[in-house]
């Protein structure tokens, strides 16, 4: 029996990664000490693991921006538009990766960046390998390579980590029309092929081959692709062992496709499935070994030993025990790096930490699972099992966790209660009182967190300025901000946000049924992190959150200023959420505090209130079959939060980096007066699902990239603009950013945004122009 791991945080404990990657975009360091700080990184984890106990330690798990990109750079799916970055002198292969990720304007040249969309369920972002009719791929990074050397110096023979050839063209996009992305699997073997020869070579004994879509729908062609691919493999390498790492789903559905693939190891994950155990001990061939994912690699809450061990016994008695193994469930990624840097008890108390388990724990866990079954060490092994008794059961029983009054009011809610007064032809006919010009503009919620501005949080955190102080800067930075948008022309203004550190964390903080973490801090995407919140009980609002901040800025201008809020899908999205109850459950009881706050924003004079739900599209299930008893919770738990107020009060709600097509009747049911949504990467490509579906309320197609520092022309808009105008009328079109601006500096915010301003007046002249001839004609 062996354990093993399928992926470690890349960050570091103290989220090294990010500050020198920061540091580097902004000049301030050279490419020597990036490389230095991502080797002292992987060593790091290296180490951390063997000490645990883990049999087989991946490396390519690390990287500087996206592991998608790594593989787009290693097999040289390099866009040609990035050729010239490349030739300018002084630029490094490292220039190029992050050049792909983050756009590239300097040296007197303006490429724009790659597509950058969620990664599968999760709240992780990939960069989407692009594909091309005359693709070609060739070895060009050998990162993979160098990471198994790098780790065999070190005396740790590792599991090279790769994502399998079908599962990569399939997270992939087409750039022209024509062709079918999955009939680039022949090109694309040579440079697997490449890659294995110079593995074995250095004596590589596994390799993990990470292939999730085998847990989702697949057609007969991407079948088909799966079992050339590694026929293909097998041929040329008969004595490589394999190990197909499956998760977030299970591959029931696949199990004879995956039994027909020559592999040595088959990893499944159930924590998501569980239930896939008994099909597979009864399904699977007599060779091949199972990998048991029992850890949650995407939670925060301890294992629970004896379940888990059930599952050990039940495979081992079935398969025998040599065909055993035991892993968390995915990539441990998704989850912080170490508790025991939660020393503040403040952020973290030991009631609820004594629950919990961050990536160093969970490698802990599963060496731990194995002695358990192996009898090795038999003393330590049953105290820590006592332990974790003890632990699971003070969870279930906690006076912590429930709150009757919470669950009355979401067993007595009615029909009525996710329904506005009138539909929105009637709204929209009230909402003219908001007297918005053609192509209103505005942003979608925050403005820039200076370093500065973070500066005074932490601050008055640590107690070295006082609470008046602190509210004398942020209302400072507020009035600012709001007397640039009144001077730039924005028509719909926000109050910047400056008091809040993160749009679920800030909520969270204030309702109950929330914990928070220090240092318990996961990539979301390349540098930026995040600090999800720790659902642990019921959730419910004691005082409004907004109010202050909203009113205080509406009562500088004579403007609408826009309410902010997070809605209830995306909070639970974005949180480590208590796994002792359904999550649609969780939901119900978000978006109850949310549609108080709401109530509280409209009573105090706000009269456009937005309910950010970016994560609608990555909380569908991956299997279609259980998509709409999902998008039935989602959809009602948005519409509980936005439905108490007036017809006049128009709601807005955002979404970014989402394939909307086959959820567009449930994007309608939402029933927002307005949506925005991320477009400007694709190229307004997103929005041909709302123009099909003949989308009836108002849109705001983002029309620049946020993500990217470059800074767009007004023509680039304008042209985006027509774009859209050809598909949606220009009377249900808004003008605005494809998200917050928060993670951007002021001096690109301000260029680009006014550069958004004059495009929508050049929009709204063509508009009078063509309505003048119109009248004419």
């Amino acid at each position: 029996m062996k354990t093993q791991n399928l992926g470690y945080p890349r960050i570091g404990s103290q989220r090294e990664l990010k500050k020198i990657c920061e540091t580097y975009w902004a000049e301030k360091t050279g490419y020597r000490n990036v490389l230095q700080v991502g080797k002292n990184i992987r060593q790091e984890n290296w180490k951390t693991q063997k000490e645990a106990g883990i049999d087989l330690i991946p490396s390519n798990d690390f990287s500087f921006y996206d592991h998608v990109l790594d593989h787009s750079l290693a097999f040289g799916a390099i866009p040609k538009r990035y050729n010239e970055v490349m030739l300018k002198k002084g630029n490094s292969e490292l220039d190029l990766y992050f050049a792909m990720a983050r756009g590239y304007q300097k040296d007197g040249l303006d490429v724009v960046a790659m597509e950058m969309t969620k990664w599968f369920d999760t709240n992780y972002h990939y960069i989407v390998p692009e594909f091309y009719k005359d693709q070609t791929f060739k070895l060009f990074s050998t990162k993979i390579i160098d990471e198994f050397y790098e780790a065999r110096e070190q005396g740790i023979l590792t599991k090279p980590v790769i994502i399998g050839p079908v599962s990569y063209l399939l997270l992939g996009k087409e750039k022209e029309s024509g062709f079918d992305r999955i009939d680039l699997i022949k090109e694309l073997l040579p440079v697997y092929t490449d890659i294995l020869s110079r593995l074995v070579a250095l004596d590589v004994e596994y390799v993990q081959f990470d292939e999730p879509f085998l847990t989702l729908d697949l057609n007969p062609k991407e079948k088909a692709a799966y079992e050339y691919a590694y026929r293909e493999i097998r041929k040329t390498f008969p004595h490589l062992k394999i190990m197909m790492a499956t998760y977030f789903e299970g591959v029931t559905q696949n199990l004879s496709l995956v039994n027909s693939l020559p592999v040595n190891v088959l990893h499944v994950d159930l924590v998501r499935d569980e239930k896939q155990l008994d099909a597979l001990l009864s399904g699977i061939d007599d060779k091949t070994i199972l990998s048991l994912g029992l850890v949650d690699g995407r939670n925060i809450w301890k294992n629970d030993f004896e379940k888990s061990l059930e599952k050990i016994v039940l495979a081992v008695n079935k398969i025998g025990s040599d065909r055993v193994w035991i892993a968390p469930s995915c990539s441990l990624i998704h989850c912080p790096v170490d508790l025991d840097n939660e020393t503040d008890e403040e952020h973290l108390t030991t009631a609820v930490k004594q629950w919990m388990a961050y990536a160093k724990q969970k490698i802990g866990e599963v060496a731990t699972l194995k002695k358990l079954i192996t009898k090795e060490d038999p003393t330590s092994t049953q105290k820590r099992l006592t332990e974790n008794k003890i632990s699971i059961n003070e969870r279930h029983t906690s006076t912590l966790i429930h709150n009757p009054e919470v669950k009355n009011r979401v067993r007595n809610l009615s029909a009525n209660d996710a329904q506005r007064l009138n539909p929105f032809p009637s709204r929209k006919v009230a909402q003219e009182a908001l007297k918005l010009p053609r192509f209103p503009t505005t942003t979608i919620g925050s403005f820039p967190q200076t370093p500065e501005v973070r500066s005074w949080r932490a601050r008055y955190k640590k107690g070295s300025i006082n609470g008046n102080e602190y509210t004398r800067l942020i209302a400072d930075e507020t009035a600012k901000a709001v007397k640039w948008q009144e001077e730039i022309g924005l028509d719909v203004l926000v109050h910047g946000e400056f008091e809040r550190n993160d749009m679920v964390e800030y909520f969270g903080e204030q309702l109950d049924g929330f914990a928070f973490s220090k240092n318990g801090w996961v990539q979301s995407y390349g540098s930026r992190c995040v600090k999800p919140p720790i659902i642990y009980g019921d959730v419910s609002r004691q005082k409004p959150m907004t109010v202050k901040w909203t009113s205080y800025a509406q009562s500088l201008t004579n403007k609408h200023m826009k309410g902010m809020l997070t809605g209830p899908v995306t909070i639970l999205q974005w949180s480590f959420v208590r796994n002792d109850q359904p999550r649609s459950e969780t939901c119900t009881q978000i978006a109850l505090a949310i549609r108080d706050e709401v109530c509280d924003l409209e009573n105090a004079g706000i009269k456009i209130i937005q309910i950010d739900e970016p994560a609608i599209r990555e909380g569908l299930p991956l299997r279609k079959a259980e998509w709409q008893t999902y998008l039935y919770w989602a959809v009602e738990a948005f519409r509980i939060s936005a439905s108490g107020v007036k017809d006049e009060t128009q709601i807005h709600t955002h979404m970014c980096y989402s394939e909307f097509n086959d959820i567009i009747e449930n994007i309608a049911d939402m029933d927002a007066d307005v949506i925005t949504i991320e477009t400007s990467r694709s190229q307004m490509e997103l929005l041909d699902a709302f123009a099909d579906f003949k989308y009836p309320n108002e849109i705001g197609p983002g029309v620049y990239d946020i993500h990217s520092p470059r800074v767009p022309k007004r023509e680039e808009m304008v042209s985006l603009l027509n774009k859209a105008k050809a598909v949606v009328p220009s009377e249900q079109l808004w003008v605005n950013p494809d998200c917050g601006l928060k993670t951007r500096g002021w001096d690109e915010t301000k260029k680009a945004l006014i550069e958004m301003v004059e495009a929508a007046k050049e929009m709204r002249k063509s508009d009078e122009v063509l309505m003048t001839e119109s009248q004419i004609g």
